[in-house]
């Protein structure tokens, strides 16, 4: 079994270098929810670096709440916040020499697309028209309407845990966060192997994820796993 191991970096958390030694891909913020242009051409040096493999990660311009508040722009307005952002990061990953190979939308801008039409329809056209694949939760309308237009990675979350509906659950719930290695290898065996999924995700906002991932790639090499990058 192969498994893509990812990261939100480029958000000025502090263990980018850290992290980029053991992920595969990762996603780089474009600046409107944390980081800045420094932040994100660092991360886009590092991951040159270590062979790492670079998504765009846009959010909503949310610095206080770290894009993790739901915002009503319309289609329009999340296709311009898409495209304003990705082609600043593209210019950034053109100076040090890197392809940008995927869209991830952060935060609240990821859940909602997830969900409703009118966000994740923004995020389609913006990918159509910079020609990436989107990455999101397989089995969303993110999903289903990037089938014909688009290619789409489907992703699971190690340190998260899900609703019945497939949905991540909310962060403010007590038990919304997966500490144990052990708990997180079993979810990510089971994500890969009945929906599906290519890639993982570590939060690197997380203080505990330099720990997190070091372990979880310890457990996947112990159960014959192979971390890699999905393309």
């Amino acid at each position: 079994m192969n498994i893509d191991l990812n990261s939100d970096l480029g958000e000025g958390c502090g263990a980018d270098a850290e992290m980029m030694t053991r992920v595969t891909s990762a996603n780089i913020s474009c600046g409107f929810h944390a980081g800045d242009a420094s932040t994100a051409r660092t991360g886009l040096r590092l991951a040159k670096h270590h062979g790492v493999q670079v998504g765009a990660h846009p959010g909503y311009a949310d610095r206080e709440h770290f894009g993790r508040r739901e915002m009503d722009l319309g289609e329009d307005g999340v296709f311009e916040l898409c495209i304003y952002q990705i082609s600043a990061l593209a210019g950034l990953a053109k100076a040090v020499g890197i392809p940008i190979h995927y869209l991830k939308p952060h935060g609240a801008l990821y859940n909602q697309a997830c969900r409703d039409d009118v966000a994740a329809r923004g995020i389609v056209a913006a990918a159509e028209f910079l020609q990436l694949p989107v990455m999101a939760l397989p089995d969303s309308r993110l999903d289903a309407l990037c089938r014909g237009r688009v290619g789409f990675i489907r992703e699971g979350f190690a340190d998260r845990r899900y609703q019945d509906d497939g949905r991540l659950m909310p962060r403010d719930r007590p038990d919304a966060f997966i500490k144990d290695v052990n708990e997180a290898v079993m979810q990510a065996d089971r994500l890969v192997r009945e929906r599906g999924i290519a890639s993982l995700c570590v939060h690197g906002d997380n203080p505990q994820a330099l720990e997190f991932v070091r372990s979880l790639r310890e457990a996947f090499a112990r159960q014959g796993i192979n971390v890699r990058a999905f393309a």
